[in-house]
């Protein structure tokens, strides 16, 4: 009897220890993907893309990608996609990292990274614009609902300092999927572009994607650096105006409500009463007297006599005003 428990003691040990045998070693580490690329997909646009490692076994276990974003600006994300579209500035280079990492598991250990880089496009130093500057301007139109506003793009920038006269420049912005050169220019005493004007942009003046804008250069003498930035729509002025009328309306409110609530300020503080407290009227040390006319007759004659006398009144006191 007590050899049999003995024995199914043991059978339920080893029923208890193979499963955890057959789990994966918390010290076990996932293998990096392959095949890291970059390639620019736009203005100011990175797509990234990997493949999972054909090496690492096939597992119970779901697998993301911890994506890093090293250059020009930090950043980092996590995916279970196998390639990732990143919004950026390009003319100073872009590089990133991946690494394999187990989703929603802590057991397994996260790989380690693959790097790539896409290089800074050519260019001589000081020879890019500086200075970039773009508002948006919006206008309501006769549209469709879809599009009930218009919305113009201007740019302006400074020649680089170190580029020559001959220098000539670009302008390109893309907005969501729509890119679109500059055709209006402006142009400084060397007739060198300075300013772009689009007079109606495929911008949604509601939208919230970024504004990216580019500029190129050229000239004989040497290569000439790109320049691109990033405008967030909200941040570049692009309000719909007000009519003349509404602006009238807003004032007139306005100026009612502040009067308004003066006057009760005043009211409640006394402010009239201290400003402008009444001025008290002198007290006269004169008294002043009543004349009193008697006529009298004199029995014998016509004469009549006319006879004064003064009466003194009782003085007056001035009372003074005050406010409690």
């Amino acid at each position: 009897m007590i050899i049999m428990a003995c024995v199914l003691l043991i059978l339920l040990g080893g029923a208890v220890i193979l499963p955890a045998d057959l789990l994966p070693d918390k010290t076990f580490s996932l293998l990096p993907p392959v095949n890291f690329t970059m390639k620019e997909a736009g203005l100011a646009q990175v797509l990234l893309r990997w493949e999972p490692n054909p090496d690492q076994e096939q597992m119970n276990v779901k697998l993301g990608y911890h994506v890093k974003i090293n250059a020009p600006q930090e950043d980092e994300f996590e995916t279970r996609s196998t390639e990732s579209k990143h919004v950026s500035i390009l003319h100073q280079g872009f590089s990133a990292s991946v690494r394999t990492i187990p989703w929603h598991n802590h057991t397994l250990r996260a790989s380690s990274w693959v790097s790539a880089e896409l290089k800074a496009p050519p260019g001589s130093p000081g020879t890019s614009i500086v200075n970039l500057t773009c508002t948006t301007n919006t206008v309501a139109t006769n549209c469709t609902h879809l599009q009930p506003y218009q919305v113009s793009l201007h740019c302006t920038w400074l020649v680089g300092k170190d580029a020559p006269e001959d220098t000539q420049y670009f302008l390109y912005y893309r907005y969501g999927s729509q890119t679109e050169e500059c055709q209006e220019y402006s142009q400084d005493t060397l007739k060198r572009k300075n300013a772009c004007w689009f007079p109606r942009a495929f911008i949604h003046s509601k939208g919230r994607d970024w504004l990216a804008v580019r500029v190129n250069g050229s000239s004989k003498h040497t290569a000439i650096k790109p320049f691109d930035q990033l405008f967030a729509l909200h941040a570049i002025g692009n309000d719909e105006p007000k009519p003349w009328t509404e602006w009238f309306l807003v004032v007139l409110m306005t100026t009612v409500c502040i009067v308004f609530i003066l006057s009760l300020v005043c009211r409640r503080c006394h402010l009239w009463t201290k400003l402008f407290p009444p001025v008290p009227a002198p007290k006269s040390n004169i008294k002043d007297f009543v004349v009193t006319v008697n006529y009298e007759k004199s029995g014998s004659g016509e004469t009549e006599i006319e006879v004064i006398s003064y009466v003194e009144e009782p003085e007056l006191e001035v009372l003074e005003d005050f406010v409690f």
